[in-house]
This record gives structure tokens, C-alpha cells and sequence, in this order.
């Protein structure tokens, strides 16, 4: 519980923007995947970087733990509240501060959100192209170090933040980075807090890099044989130096859940879904090529659409499959994994999983980036069955430690939480120890969402 003086100082400052009401707090303990509701013991709702200094400095006097929400849509539970406390939800801090044109640059609050963002650049003729699927806060984006389809060409989160706004575990309030394109002025703190997941500090103002809005844009999609003429027709686009902004591989499983939802009629193979970005003549080009290499492979029924009402059908399909797929078991939920391996080991890693699933008594489509050589496994469960959720766990520790022994990691984009926590060490060794020492120096009372990304004491 929140000591009185430390709720009494909150309310001072923030009156009704503290909410203590029990659907709000049911509502800030909740995770999108199978993880249990933890909710904190307030929220309070700030509107700009001086109250979210407040805030900190009076939850640091008391101990008491802060936590960040932007959107609500990470899958690990970052944002549960596993020893209650604040948690400070963005909502109110979400404008588009400024427009660099010439720069190709955008300074935003936290609680903007990535479609918001590009809603407010339609007349500059730039874009924001990270797209984990899910409308995310870009504060959460940030601090889960997210990418999502578009980054086999366009990069991570880590790749676009050119700066933050941090407010420190003391309620200091310190920027990192600056507006030009290369620095070698000490330490890397923007990339420190990129991925720290809000246990080093809760991010106020991000810097953003923007790209161009494409000439042209193409997608296309085409079935495979099986899962390895797909990846290896990856690898080979690769080393020919194609560079689709998307390239999504569905298995053949997903592809039956598809059909039957959005009648996609898609042959029932494990199929790759495409997008090509560039001039007229690069786009006709780049997938014209890339079908050569498909049909080479076997694929088939190799569909290029430059239409926008296609385009725009094929990836609201990709970016519905996670809730296709839960709605396909009625009232289940999910332990959705996240590894990541060097592309050439893909279709290995996919094979492992795809073999191990098939001997379990759970389902668990398969769906990724592939580009990345990052794929997801969505193992369907009972939340209330403690079997079904061992048997999922097992599964999704075994991907990880295929993973591993392939030069992977446990997690590719979705970050650690409190879901991943149990496979830090055995992916990190002694640098996990390094993370904490960097967490006790920033925050030596632990207060910034604790339970998460390092080994707690």
C-alpha cells in the first residue's frame, strides 16, 4: 500500500488525475497475454514532464514503485504492478511537439501513438515507419526497444529514437542525444534507455527520426512448399541485395485460421507476404525479381498488387492474426515467444518448433518477421489450466534454447518483463550483472518498475 503522506502529497498535486477507483486499477494491472492482473495501488494521469518529475520525487521519498503506460498493448507484462505502487499513465502527454521538415526529425510526448503520429505528417510527406501492429504509445515503443514488420528495411525503435527526455529514479530530468546525425561525445544514454523497458527512468519527450513517404508500393504474397523454400528464398533476396520493406512468413496453420476468418483464400501452405517501397521503377523491379526467386523455389500463386485497397487487406489481415488466432480457441489466451536467430538459421529454428509443437497437445501457429529472422509462436491456452500453461512454458523455454545454441536471443522485439525475466541469464551470462549494477546506480531504491529486465535483490 501507498503510505498516506505519499498519497496525500499525489492528490495535492494532481486532484482528480489520481485515479484510486477499482476499475482503473484493474484496468493498469492487465496484460494482452496469459500473464495474471497485477494492479498498482493509484495511476496518476500527468500532463507534462514537470508533474512526471513530481510524481517520481515524492513516490522516491516514500519507496514507493512507479510504473509507465502508454497504449497497454505489450505481451509481457511490463507494465504490471507486481508490488503495486503508481503507475503513471501518458495519456494526456501525447502531442506532436514540433515538426523538424529539413531534418527529417519529430519531437513528441510519450503517449503519442504511431498511427496518431503519422495522421499529424500526412503534409509533409514524411512518415514514422516503425509498425509493430498494435497502435502503441511511442513512449512504450521506446522502452521496448519495438519494430515489427517494416524493419528488415527501415530499422528498430533503437534505430529511429534520436533522443529522449528521461525523468530519473530522484525525479532529475535529463536529456540524451541531440538533432544531429552523429555523436562521439561520450556514452551511448539514449540507446541505454531505448529497451530499459522504464526500469531506469520513465521516458517524457522522444526525438524521432522520419523517412519519406514512398513513390510507389507494391505487396505481394505467395505460397511455398514448405517452410525451408521459404526462407531460403529470404536468404537469397537478401544476398542479391533486394530489400522489401516487409517480408512476413505465415505457416500453414495460421493460414487455415485466416481463411476461415477473413476468407482469405489463401492455398493452406506457409505462404511470405511482401511489400516493396521505391520509385515506380525500383518497386516493378525489386518484385519482379524477388518472383523470380520465388518460382525457382517452388512458390506459387505469386500475387503483386499495387493497389492501395489491397495493400491495405493484406496487412490488416497480418496485423488482426495475433486476435484471429485467440479467437480461433474461444475464451483462451496466449504465451506468445518472441525469438530471434540470424536469418540463415531461421528455417532450423522454425523446423525445431514446429516438431516439438506437433508432438504437444497445444496449438500454436507460427507467424514472424522473417526478414529479421524473428518469429512468433502463439501457443494457445486455458488460462486457468496450470497444465496447459507448463506445457507452454516448456515449449517456449525449449525455442529459446534452440535459439541460444544458434546465436539468437529470447526475444526479438517484444522485450523482456516479467515473462522473459527467467532467461536472462542463461542468454546474457555475467553481463545480466552488468544491467543490474547500471540499475542500482540509476536507481539504488529500486523503485522503476520493479520485477522487470534485471535480477531483482
Amino acid at each position: 500500500m501507498i503510505p498516506e503522506a505519499a498519497l496525500s502529497d499525489l492528490k495535492s498535486m494532481l486532484g482528480e488525475r489520481l485515479g484510486t477507483g477499482k476499475s482503473d486499477l484493474s484496468l493498469h494491472g492487465r496484460s494482452e497475454t496469459w500473464h495474471p492482473e497485477m494492479p498498482p495501488d493509484a495511476v496518476a494521469y500527468p500532463l507534462d514532464t514537470g508533474e512526471v518529475a513530481g510524481i517520481v520525487a515524492i513516490c522516491a521519498r516514500h519507496a514507493v514503485p512507479i510504473i509507465g503506460w502508454g497504449a497497454g498493448t505489450a505481451l509481457e507484462g511490463h507494465a504490471s504492478a507486481p508490488r503495486g505502487g503508481v503507475t503513471v499513465d501518458f495519456r494526456h502527454m501525447d502531442a506532436v511537439l514540433e515538426v523538424l521538415t529539413e531534418d527529417m526529425l519529430v519531437r513528441v510526448q510519450p503517449g503519442c501513438t504511431r498511427e496518431a503520429l503519422n495522421t499529424a505528417l500526412r503534409a509533409t510527406g514524411l512518415m514514422f515507419p516503425v509498425d509493430p501492429g498494435a497502435n502503441a504509445s511511442l513512449g512504450g515503443m521506446a522502452s521496448t526497444r519495438a519494430s515489427g514488420t517494416t524493419a528488415v528495411r527501415y530499422g528498430t525503435m533503437r534505430d529511429n529514437v534520436r533522443g529522449l527526455e528521461v525523468v530519473l529514479a530522484d525525479g532529475r530530468v535529463i536529456h540524451t542525444g541531440t538533432r544531429a546525425r552523429k555523436s562521439s561525445a561520450g556514452y551511448d544514454l539514449t540507446g541505454l534507455f531505448v529497451g530499459a523497458e522504464g526500469t531506469l527512468g520513465l521516458i517524457t519527450e522522444l526525438t524521432l527520426q522520419l523517412h519519406g513517404i514512398p513513390e510507389a508500393v507494391s505487396a505481394a504474397s505467395c505460397a511455398f512448399p514448405d517452410t525451408g523454400a521459404a526462407v531460403e528464398t529470404v536468404v537469397l533476396a537478401k544476398q542479391m541485395g533486394l530489400a522489401p520493406a516487409r517480408i512476413e512468413y505465415v505457416d500453414r496453420a495460421t493460414v487455415v485460421i485466416l481463411n476461415a476468418a477473413d476468407d482469405a483464400g489463401l492455398p493452406e501452405t506457409p505462404h511470405l507476404l511482401l511489400e516493396f517501397h521505391g520509385s515506380d521503377v525500383a518497386v516493378a523491379e525489386q518484385a519482379a525479381r524477388f518472383g523470380d526467386l520465388a518460382e525457382e523455389a517452388g512458390a506459387k500463386g505469386y500475387d503483386w498488387a499495387t493497389e492501395a485497397e489491397a495493400r491495405t487487406r493484406l496487412w490488416a489481415m497480418r496485423h488482426r492474426a495475433y486476435h484471429t488466432i485467440l479467437a480461433s480457441r474461444p475464451g483462451s489466451t496466449a504465451i506468445v515467444t518472441d525469438v530471434c536467430v540470424p536469418v540463415s538459421k531461421l528455417g532450423e529454428a522454425i523446423g525445431a518448433a514446429e516438431a516439438d509443437i506437433a508432438e504437444s497437445p497445444l496449438r500454436g501457429p507460427i507467424l514472424g518477421h522473417v526478414g529479421d529472422g524473428n518469429y512468433h509462436a502463439i501457443l494457445l491456452v486455458d488460462g486457468d489450466d496450470p497444465g496447459e500453461l507448463a506445457e507452454a512454458k516448456r515449449l517456449s523455454d525449449a525455442m529459446v534454447s534452440h535459439a541460444l545454441e544458434l546465436g539468437g536471443t529470447a526475444t526479438g522485439e517484444h522485450g523482456v518483463g516479467m515473462g522473459k525475466l527467467h532467461l536472462m541469464e542463461a542468454e546474457h551470462g555475467p553481463a545480466w550483472d552488468v544491467m543490474g549494477a547500471v540499475k542500482r546506480a540509476l536507481d539504488p531504491e529500486g523503485v522503476m518498475n520493479p520485477g522487470k529486465v534485471v535480477r531483482q535483490n
